[in-house]
């Protein structure tokens, strides 16, 4: 399994990078579901929001309007926390993948990070993005 957290470099565009942690979300989830029917309905919660952090990125490339952009960010922001949510849930119900899912947290931190600051600019420059 080829993992995000194993590439030397990541990705600069928020799209390439949050389908590869999309990837990488599946294959994890796939080995937690293995184990039992909690698990599986932890791992499945984690598959819906990690996945919806980048189809909600790719949404917002193409926003009809700036408002528009800035909600689909939003949602991803939202997603990527909830995605970091499950991570952590699983990884503290589960020992066995604490060490696997450490990178995908981070990841999912990082994400957080760049959507938090990518509302605040879209929000914050009037003339960015076309028209409020």
């Amino acid at each position: 399994m080829h993992c995000l957290f194993d590439m030397k470099e990541k990705p600069y565009d928020f799209r390439d990078r949050s389908f590869l942690f999309a990837r990488d979300v599946v294959a994890f989830a796939r080995v937690v579901a293995e184990r039992g029917y909690i698990l599986r309905r932890l791992a499945g919660q984690l598959v819906d929001a990690g996945s919806s952090v980048g189809a909600n990125l790719e949404e917002s490339a193409d926003g009809q309007s700036k408002p528009d952009f800035i909600s689909k960010q939003c949602i991803a922001l939202k997603e990527s926390r909830e995605a970091r949510f499950w991570l952590r849930l699983i990884a503290v119900s589960e020992p066995d993948f604490a060490l696997r899912a450490k990178p995908l947290i981070a990841e999912a931190s990082e994400f957080v990070a760049m959507l938090t600051a990518s509302v605040k600019t879209a929000r914050s420059h009037a003339s960015r993005g076309g028209a409020a």
